[in-house]
């Protein structure tokens, strides 16, 4: 099950924009790339448009960016991302409004299993001060 589609990252700018003024943050297996968004919701859907708690800032939109480095096979690479998927899915809650976050992942992650990716994946936002109460 993918993300819901308000926080996905999905043109090609919004990564570059990222990977170009964004904070980065290392882990063993993991990069944490992030963006604080400007206030404005004039990009965002009219669903997105409505009022709601959090004011002003737009969902928080997250992509992962796994490459031929991490394996050469397309199986591999797409269980790294469902992984990933699934710990950002349970950590979404926790995640603060307003932010583009880009998770790369490192060579010799195709080793990790569902807790390290979501243990590392914690610990990053918490050092990027993105969670809720850090």
């Amino acid at each position: 099950m993918a993300l819901p589609q308000a926080h996905r990252l999905r043109h090609w700018r919004d990564f570059q924009n990222v990977y170009q003024k964004g904070i980065r943050r290392s882990g063993r297996y993991l990069t944490l790339r992030g963006l604080l968004q400007r206030n404005s919701t004039v990009d965002a859907p009219t669903s997105e448009r409505l009022p709601s708690p959090t004011k002003d800032k737009p969902p928080t939109r997250i992509g992962i960016s796994v490459s031929q480095k991490v394996s050469k096979k397309a199986v591999v690479r797409n269980r790294i991302k469902r992984l990933i998927r699934a710990a950002l899915r349970q950590l979404l809650p926790q995640i603060s409004p307003g932010w583009r976050l880009v998770v790369g992942v490192r060579p010799g992650a195709d080793q990790c299993d569902y807790a390290q990716f979501l243990r590392e994946l914690k610990q990053l936002l918490a050092e990027a001060e993105v969670l809720n109460g850090h």
